[in-house]
């Protein structure tokens, strides 16, 4: 029975996750989250086996979650399950170290079927991420990300998109003012983008955060 843990930040999907699979005898529910620093100091404690992770995360995104994750757990399986898939998420959950993405719109028959092919060592993709997989094969100059930012530049660039002061930015990462400050500064120099609505659009375009919903 393998020990499993629940990451996803909509409630209502998660408690759906959760109530499905905890009648399951193939798994034990050791855990669930809805928040990505949350769900590191979850997994350090709880150890798991197995992750069903989502890609968008408060906080702390699934794609650095991941990283950080596997550095104390190298052993852990994870089924990405995201309603948002492009190259540069996908291209970045599998190399941070996820064995499958299945897409939401593919339903909870090819969510199970992924998430059983995880679980026993296989990897697994739901047909609509099989199809952008195929996509990046043919045209691999659709998966560039942001490789060259640093892991702190892009913690920051996901806490401005997030609409966070400086101030708050600076309290969430125990680090000062002036230090977030330099941050965003070569931020905006990397990219070669000069204000918040450009570094959010960017931010959404290489899968750190969700598109905003208009009003």
């Amino acid at each position: 029975m393998k020990r499993l843990v629940i990451i996803e930040d909509q409630t209502a999907i998660r408690e759906m996750l959760v109530e499905i699979l905890r009648h399951d005898k193939n798994y034990d529910l050791v855990g669930e989250s809805g928040d990505g620093q949350g769900a590191l100091n979850l997994c350090l404690e709880v150890k798991p086996d197995l992750l069903v992770l989502d890609a968008k995360l408060p906080g702390l995104n699934g794609v650095d979650l991941l990283r950080r994750l596997v550095k104390h757990l190298p052993h852990v399986r994870v089924l990405v399950f995201s309603g948002h898939e492009n190259p540069v998420l996908v291209r970045e959950m599998l190399e941070v170290g996820a064995h499958g993405f299945v897409e939401k719109t593919a339903g909870l028959v090819e969510f199970k079927k992924g998430l059983e092919t995880v679980a026993n060592g296989g990897t697994y993709f739901g047909p609509a991420v099989a199809a952008l997989l195929r996509d990046v094969v043919a045209n691999p100059s659709a998966s560039n990300s942001a490789d060259f930012l640093t892991d702190r530049e892009r913690e920051i660039l996901q806490l401005v998109a997030e609409s966070h002061s400086t101030k708050e930015i600076a309290a969430k990462l125990s680090i000062s003012v002036k230090t977030v400050d330099n941050h965003r500064t070569n931020l905006m120099r990397k990219l070669n983008l000069h204000d918040v609505a450009s570094l959010t659009r960017y931010a959404v375009e290489i899968g750190l955060i969700e598109p905003r919903k208009p009003l």
